[in-house]
């Protein structure tokens, strides 16, 4: 399946039903009076977090949803059925914007999750509802309100407990593979990686879920290379794996790059606890990597990372995904980097969003 992150779809919820114009008319029954029953309410529009989606490719084949207009009124005050609701299916981690406005109208990260884009329109009022003491037999009815149309905006965030970042062929793609069942595409050439990966990585028999992250360059916030709008999908993750390729001519320019591009797109990435490991470790003689461990040191403290776990800075990890050097300390300093990110997280957040809501239309 091919996975894309951001659509583009136009939304038109139901008309209301017209109300209806009759009169009650039987044999022996002298007075009738007037009998139309009101119009049905218009279908809503509602976006829905669904199990089993990770890709918002179905949007590419239908882009253009409405819901049913509501049922006519009619005679013997019948009142019309309500429209069916358009329902959209969205994987978690989705983004509702509008686009004309701008404004995000729900971030769903649960499933289950349901907002109201675009309601209904009422039902017109029957005859029967005119009636007076001066007009006892009225010829009039409300048609429906019109539904609402818009064009929406949909980004899909991937939901992961921590991202790889890292320059292309840093190693990211063949450490995913090799702590999880993730099958990522491996070459030896840049940009192997053009669409985000999730791996489940288990370590003491605890579980968090790894985003691999396409690989960025100097620049990326310009659009060089693949651009950085791949880093939206680390914007959820509670800790970072940053993995600086020990082959490379300068570990700390390589770490440099990754921070100012961090910087450079903002949104909080840059303050999340980062994990600093120097991937291929066995392809390199001991006296470079001494260099490169030394330069790492530098650019480290020049930046000033977030402490990762414990209560001093973080040194940076050795790694070697091919012969499994450091991948348990790597995958320890992570889980434990989560964890406290979690329970910081479970003590600001008292209470959960609810289940089903409506943002202001």
């Amino acid at each position: 399946m091919k996975f894309l992150d951001s659509a583009r779809v136009f939304i038109r919820s139901g008309d209301g039903g017209a109300g209806c114009v009759s009169f009650r008319r039987e044999k022996f029954i002298e007075f009738g009076g007037p009998d139309g029953g009101d119009g049905g309410r218009g279908g809503d529009v509602v976006v829905e977090c669904a199990a089993g989606l990770n890709t918002l490719i179905d949007f590419r084949y239908q882009q253009h949803f409405k819901a049913r207009t509501g049922m006519h009124g009619m005679g013997k005050n019948r009142a019309g059925g309500r429209g069916a609701d358009a329902v959209l299916k969205v994987p978690v981690g989705t983004q509702v914007i509008d686009e004309e406005s701008g404004a995000m109208l729900a971030d769903l990260t649960a499933e289950g999750e349901r907002v109201v884009v675009a309601r209904g329109g009422n039902g017109g009022f029957g005859n029967s509802h005119f009636t007076t003491s001066t007009n006892r037999a009225p010829r009039r009815a409300n048609p429906g309100q019109p539904g609402i149309e818009r064009a929406l905006l949909l980004r899909l965030k991937l939901i992961a407990d921590a991202g790889l970042i890292g320059l292309p062929n840093a190693g990211k793609s063949t450490f995913l593979a090799a702590v999880s069942a993730a099958k990522p595409k491996i070459a030896d050439y840049p940009f192997t990686t053009l669409h985000p990966g999730l791996g489940v990585v288990r370590i003491d028999d605890r579980d968090f879920v790894l985003a691999d992250i396409p690989g960025l360059i100097e620049g990326a916030h310009e659009g060089h290379g693949l651009g950085d709008r791949f880093l939206g999908h680390v914007e959820r993750c509670r800790a970072l794996v940053h993995l600086v390729d020990a082959t490379g001519d300068n570990a700390a320019a390589q770490y440099r790059t990754i921070r100012r591009e961090l910087a450079a797109y903002g949104e909080g990435i840059e303050d999340k606890a980062e994990i600093v490991a120097l991937s291929k470790v066995d392809a390199v003689g001991e006296e470079t990597l001494k260099t490169q461990i030394e330069r790492l040191k530098r650019a480290m403290r020049s930046y000033g990372p977030p402490v990762a776990e414990g209560g001093t800075r973080q040194k940076p990890l050795l790694l070697s995904s091919a012969t499994h050097r450091g991948v348990t300390e790597v995958l320890r300093a992570t889980i434990g980097a989560v964890q406290a990110q979690r329970a910081e997280d479970a003590a600001e957040t008292g209470e959960k969003k609810p289940v089903s809501w409506a943002p202001p239309i």
